[in-house]
């Protein structure tokens, strides 16, 4: 019975073999393989997949920072484009609604007031405050600027002295200039530098009565070009200071685009003058008429269209610089 009882019971080493199978089979089980390689797998994913997001989105951050300050940058300088073409476009539709006013004004002969700007105000007061300039002869300041055009128009020439009668070459009428000065003024003998600087071709050419069939008797240059300053006073109405003639209503809207405007329209009118005195083969007894008939056509150019410089004037294109 004994021994049937322990033959029947499985040997503990066998027993123990047979564990070690089981657990083999376990272990070396193929199914299970494939399932610990992906759980490795995924646990490798989540080690590195937070770090792989983080990298996605820093980039993706920064790339929308890039993009942002470039579209922040186009708009500004958009910004930037759209006010100056605004601006310029309001610039022009003030100058063709004053230009339009002032034309409709002059031909039905009434007086249109004036809507100045900031700017036309000032330079119109600086010209005014030209006018009551006399010519002083014991001003140095003066006496320079004579000296100043004797040098412009006769660069290659000793400066003579204050009063001589080499002064009558350029077209004073006497030895002392400071005499010719009455009519116009300081600002006449500034009108006369600035022919010289910006336009010494045509200040030569009409100094030397370099063009056409000259008369016997000429105009004087100098004391010329003082006439046709005060004439153009006269035209424009600058003493008054109302601006009440067509041609200083029309005048006063160029100062907002040039300071320089009435020395520009003196260059023009001095070039008018001598082709009209040409044409009429005109001489010393008719510069008064000539003078006139230069005002007529400055009127006319000045207020036929619209002129928004004197550069516009259909005179203009006989200066040369």
């Amino acid at each position: 019975m004994t021994s049937k009882a322990i033959q029947r019971r499985p040997c503990s080493s066998e027993t123990d073999k047979t564990s070690e199978k089981r657990m083999e089979t376990t272990v070396s089980d193929p199914v299970t393989e494939p399932l610990l390689g992906n759980c490795v797998h995924e646990d490798k994913s989540k080690i590195y997949e937070p770090a792989t997001r983080s990298d996605f989105w820093d980039g993706t951050r920064q790339e929308c920072l890039r993009w942002a300050h470039l579209l922040s940058t186009f708009i500004a300088q958009s910004a930037r484009k759209i006010v100056n073409v605004l601006s310029e476009f309001g610039s022009l539709i003030a100058r063709l609604f004053g230009c339009s006013s002032a034309t409709q004004g002059s031909q039905n002969g009434q007086t249109v007031p004036l809507n100045l700007s900031p700017l036309q105000v000032e330079r119109l007061r600086l010209l005014r405050q030209r006018l009551d300039v006399p010519y002083d002869c014991s001003s140095v300041k003066h006496q320079d600027a004579l000296k100043e055009l004797w040098r412009l128009a006769y660069p290659n020439r000793q400066l003579p002295p204050l009063k001589s009668d080499l002064w009558k070459e350029m077209g004073w009428q006497n030895s002392d200039p400071s005499t010719d000065f009455r009519a116009g003024g300081f600002m006449s003998l500034e009108n006369l530098i600035y022919f010289a600087r910006n336009y010494p071709d045509s200040f030569h050419r009409l100094l030397h009565k370099a063009e056409g069939k000259r008369a016997e008797w000429e105009y004087p240059f100098a004391a010329g070009g003082v006439n046709i300053s005060y004439m153009l006073v006269q035209m424009l109405d600058l003493q008054s200071g109302k601006m009440s003639t067509k041609a200083g209503v029309h005048f006063v809207q160029l100062l907002e685009d040039d300071e320089a405007a009435f020395d520009n329209l003196f260059c023009v009118a001095f070039q008018v003058l001598d082709a009209q005195w040409l044409a009429r083969q005109a001489s010393y007894m008719e510069f008064n008429e000539i003078l006139k008939s230069t005002r007529v056509q400055l009127e006319k150019e000045l207020t036929t269209g619209c002129i928004s410089s004197v550069q516009d004037l259909p005179s203009f294109r006989m200066l040369k610089r």
